[in-house]
């Protein structure tokens, strides 16, 4: 049960009952996602994907940095620890399950298809991806925990395999454009996007959702959490070793840990700082829960937090000019500035109203 700062209040009271470990992660991962996508937005206003040069720039780097994608891949973990913990209770009732089934199913579809809409103004959005993985976990909550395991791992191989299958085409001069570009707005763009293409697609990201799963499964244990940083540290440490090990061409290409590449070593290394990170923060919020009740409080109203960070970006670079497209210095300072802000409005509309404007709309339509 969640440690609040205060005696809750009315409002208070059926939030107060969830995990406080599993919102804290969520904020502490939007913080990082702001962050970068601030940083990669102001970027590319610039006219291009030039970042600076220097130590931090490379940390802070979107596409290719240490951090890139590993905020994303610690919030679809988390999504998959939601996913059990809404679901256990119903796996003995065959009615319930088919009540969750197709309330995950109709969560999904409402985060794919706003999630398109919000691309139009937000090229690269995780919803539409999330959204899918929702709908793919509706069929997977029932699952045996090895069955879930083997179709996260599956998804693993299959990037992997497209990605270096991808490299021996190019290298033989054949095309691979069917696959990568397909035509817009036909069948193949919305599947290939979803399972292949884009930003976070399902191969490989559906492993984080699955292990998310697993490890929902195992937080009433004493030991979860020893588990969780051992493995982390484990995938994490074996696979900067890999990455290093390659020397032709191809190597490189099989043992990348490049994001876009979404090899094995990618998932490995992502997911273990996933792990290492959950666990870590999750600790945290059990050893000082006054001090991490803002991040309670914001991670329960991420959704409404992630669209307003991309309206407020658009409003005061786009719209206003306030904040010019500049170097990290001025992303970090305008993440800052939205956390300082978001965090104090989502504690207040926290006390006062419970569930955030999107989450209560999300409900809505997806129970």
């Amino acid at each position: 049960m969640a440690l609040t700062a205060t005696p809750p209040s009315p409002v208070d009271t059926p939030l107060a009952q969830r995990l406080a470990g599993p919102d804290v992660v969520r904020a502490v991962a939007l913080i990082g996602v702001v962050v970068m996508n601030y940083h990669g937005y102001l970027a590319l206003r610039q006219g291009g994907s030039e970042i600076g040069t220097g130590w931090a720039a490379e940390l802070f780097n979107p596409w290719t940095g240490p951090l890139s994608t590993r905020f994303a891949a610690t919030f679809v973990l988390v999504a998959g620890v939601g996913v059990t913990l809404l679901t256990r209770r119903s796996l003995s009732d065959p009615v319930r399950v088919r009540e969750m089934r197709w309330r995950l199913v109709r969560r999904g579809v409402l985060l794919y298809t706003g999630g398109l809409l919000i691309d139009e103004i937000w090229p690269g959005t995780i919803l539409p991806y999330y959204g899918a993985m929702f709908a793919i976990a509706a069929a997977l909550f029932t699952l045996r925990s090895r069955w879930i395991a083997l179709i996260g791992l599956i998804a693993a191989l299959a990037g992997w395999v497209i990605r270096v299958w991808r490299f021996e085409q190019q290298q033989d001069g054949l095309s691979t454009s069917w696959l990568t570009s397909p035509g817009s707005g036909s069948i193949r763009h919305y599947a290939f996007g979803s399972f292949v293409n884009g930003t976070h697609p399902l191969l490989p990201w559906l492993v984080f959702l699955c292990a998310g799963m697993l490890l929902g499964r195992v937080l009433n244990t004493n030991w979860w959490r020893i588990a969780a940083l051992g493995s982390g540290f484990v995938l994490f440490a074996g696979a900067n070793i890999l990455s290093s090990a390659g020397s032709t061409r191809f190597q490189t290409v099989l043992l990348s840990s490049h994001p876009g590449d979404r090899g094995l070593v990618f998932v490995a290394s992502a997911l273990g700082t996933a792990l290492i990170a959950y666990a870590s923060i999750d600790w945290l919020s059990v050893r000082f829960p006054v001090a991490v009740d803002p991040l309670r409080r914001a991670g329960q109203l991420t959704l409404s937090l992630y669209l307003a960070h991309i309206f407020v970006f658009n409003l005061v670079v786009d719209w206003f000019g306030w904040v010019e497209p500049a170097g990290l210095d001025t992303a970090l300072a305008f993440a800052l500035a939205f956390w300082v802000i978001g965090i104090i409005a989502a504690v207040e509309w926290s006390r006062r109203f419970g569930r955030g404007p999107a989450e209560r709309l999300y409900r809505a339509f997806g129970g």
